[in-house]
């Protein structure tokens, strides 16, 4: 036999032994598996052996390939798995890794979409505390003591009383109407400031309630305030929000903070009746502005409320204000 396989696999045996790095692995395989290689020798030998011959070479040239094969991509494995870079190490050719972005929650950019429009109308935004007191969730804002929203089964009541009042307590605020009170308290008109938030009201959870919601409640105050001011700015505020092509009407309603009220529906196909509500809204009550202290009769203005989980809902046509809080990512990626 021309070939000794036995030398062969002696000499094998040591090169193998010397591969250490991705380098000398390569030229282990361009010498024993490369087109010049001696694998591909042996093979291109085979057309001058005696027939007898043949046979005994081609199987242990085979043996040999597999085993070079199965040694070479075993190594490479290895030194790929192994490799230890120096601290600070960056591979220029390296492909990037894309990490996900996240993004707003779709009821934070409701918010702050409608808090902008009304920024761009002149208004500034303020905050109140969610934890508020019986005089400002209820009794300034005109809400007498046997009203039903001041019981307990309407009202979250803290187990802390209210340090100004005897005998009551505070609350998790049931509107954002208290923040109303707080800016009167604090500044003196002309003012227009709008106040978004979380509010808490004991309600059974389902399709349409929550015990906790978030509204935005709008404030504007001057001498010569008038209901056709507050028909103006909501009618451009819903125009900017859901489109030109929107159509909105007023239907008269009851607010003890606000005389006259009205809540608003808007409507997006001509002829058809889809009225939806969308907002209560009126100019604010002489009594309010008794409780806050302003002088009587000197000052007049609007004062309007909107759900933020209503309208992102009548927006993007969610039919459950459930899913805003299961965190499903299905949901959440789709806004």
């Amino acid at each position: 036999m021309p070939w000794n396989f036995d030398d062969i696999k002696t000499q094998l045996t040591a090169d193998q032994s010397a591969v250490a790095d991705a380098k000398s692995l390569e030229a282990f395989r361009i010498k024993y598996l490369g087109r010049s290689g001696l694998l591909q020798k042996i093979y291109d030998s085979m057309k001058t052996l005696p027939p007898d011959q043949k046979p005994l070479v081609g199987k242990e040239a085979n043996v040999l390939r597999q085993s070079l094969e199965s040694f070479v991509n075993d190594r490479k494995n290895v030194l790929e798995s192994s490799t230890i870079k120096p601290a600070g190490f960056f591979d220029p050719t390296m492909p990037g890794v894309a990490f996900p972005v996240g993004h707003q929650h779709l009821l934070t950019q409701t918010m702050d979409e409608i808090c902008e429009i009304f920024q761009q109308m002149g208004f500034s935004i303020h905050e109140g505390p969610e934890k508020e007191t019986e005089f400002n969730n209820f009794t300034a804002l005109n809400i007498p003591d046997n009203h039903p929203s001041r019981d307990g089964f309407d009202t979250f009541y803290l187990n802390e009383p209210d340090p100004s009042e005897k005998g009551v307590h505070c609350l998790l605020r049931s509107h954002t109407s208290p923040g109303q009170i707080r800016i009167m308290q604090q500044f003196q008109p002309p003012l227009a400031v709008v106040i978004p938030g979380k509010v808490y009201r004991p309600d059974a959870v389902d399709a349409s309630h929550s015990f906790m919601f978030h509204q935005i409640e709008g404030l504007l105050v001057d001498k010569d305030v008038k209901f056709s001011d507050l028909k103006g700015l909501v009618e451009m505020f819903l125009k900017k929000f859901f489109g030109p092509e929107i159509r909105m009407r007023f239907r008269p309603h009851y607010f003890p903070f606000t005389e006259p009220s009205a809540e608003v529906d808007i409507s997006w196909q001509e002829g058809k009746k889809d009225w939806l509500e969308i907002m209560g809204c009126g100019m604010v009550h002489p009594n309010v502005f008794k409780a806050v202290g302003y002088p009587d009769g000197k000052y007049t203005g609007l004062a309007f409320g909107l759900g933020v989980e209503r309208i992102a809902m009548l927006r993007h046509r969610i039919n459950d204000i459930r899913y805003f809080y299961q965190n499903d990512t299905r949901f959440l990626e789709q806004f």
